[in-house]
């Protein structure tokens, strides 16, 4: 099934190059919006896989853009795409539901391969957003009403919140694929959730 994407970017030479790359690779653009209003309305509307969201436009911020259509749509996938990395908006996007997040600097294939990504449930996000992360969940004391997990899978927990897949967390830990791979359905079963992304929005939302 053909994945369909909704841009909102208040530039229209960098919103209509994001969409070229995404039609370019086989992403079907359904509508594209260069204000955070227009970008709800939209997402409510058509109801797109992913929304690819600006943080900085002058209606609405992409921070309570992406607050609002979270709200209404639980559902809803939402790759930040930005030209600020700095923690404070990192956290207030993830906060806000953004699955992913990604630096404007990003070549075109890393964009397309990151919506592909959000779009299938992953998190994603680009190498100094993702080291952030690592960070916080590496020293943020456990939250008392997450479930109790073991150390490794702690250590595991902190490398899927930095968006990491099994292989690469599997290099990280000296571990097998299949050892990662258990101890993911271990710690999605303790949370008691479907996916990484769900899990991920579990830690967000008990981070403070």
């Amino acid at each position: 099934m053909t994945l369909r994407a909704l841009v909102v970017d208040d530039h229209p030479l960098f919103r209509r190059g994001v969409m070229a790359a995404l039609i370019d690779n086989g992403i079907d653009v359904v509508a594209e919006a260069s204000g955070g209003t227009a970008a709800v309305e939209a997402a409510a509307r058509l109801q797109p896989d992913v929304i690819v969201m600006d943080l900085n436009m002058p209606d609405l911020g992409g921070v309570e853009a992406t607050r609002r259509i979270v709200a209404a749509r639980p559902s809803a996938r939402v790759l930040v795409l930005t030209m600020f990395e700095d923690d404070e908006s990192v956290f207030a996007a993830m906060k806000a539901g953004a699955r992913g997040y990604l630096v404007k600097s990003s070549r075109p294939q890393q964009i397309v391969d990151a919506v592909r990504a959000v779009g299938e449930g992953e998190a994603i996000f680009s190498p100094a957003v993702a080291t952030r992360l690592l960070d916080f969940f590496a020293t943020a004391p456990r939250p008392s009403t997450l479930p109790e997990l073991t150390g490794r899978e702690r250590e595991v927990a902190r490398l899927m919140a930095a968006g990491k897949g099994n292989a690469t967390i599997a290099r990280e830990l000296f571990l097998s694929t299949k050892t990662v791979r258990n101890h993911v359905s271990n710690i999605l079963r303790k949370l008691q959730v479907a996916d990484r992304a769900q899990a991920m929005n579990l830690f967000r939302d008990n981070s403070g």
